[in-house]
């Protein structure tokens, strides 16, 4: 089977894939959204227009209104690689991305996530 780039992956597809993988470990998707705006600046409503429209993940992180600026907080290791050396500007967000939900699903608190 053919690998798929995660930039042209449709965001409709990876969203509840974020989902499933907070709800496996007794958290919501109301926190997952809560956590998604908090990076990427957009609002419920327009998180929700997004996922209505299908776009591509590399879109949706092209138009989010406004990266946390906290964001630069976010460290550790994703799928073995520190998210704080990742040079390619989209797949740092990505990961950015799947570290806050691996926090999540591992239970911690919304306000230490958050970078608060």
């Amino acid at each position: 089977m053919p690998r798929t780039n995660i930039a042209t992956m449709s965001l409709t597809k990876v969203y509840p894939l974020l989902v499933q993988k907070a709800e496996r470990k007794q958290r919501t998707q109301a926190e997952v959204n809560q956590i998604i705006c908090w990076l990427t600046g957009y609002t419920q409503t327009e998180l929700d227009a997004q996922l209505a429209k299908g776009i591509t993940y590399q879109a949706f992180f092209d138009e989010a209104p406004q990266m946390n600026p906290n964001c630069h907080l976010i460290t550790g290791v994703v799928c073995g690689i520190r998210v704080e050396t990742i040079e390619d500007p989209l797949m740092q967000k990505v990961r950015y991305l799947d570290k806050l939900i691996d926090e999540l699903a591992k239970g911690r608190m919304m306000s230490q996530i958050l970078r608060a």
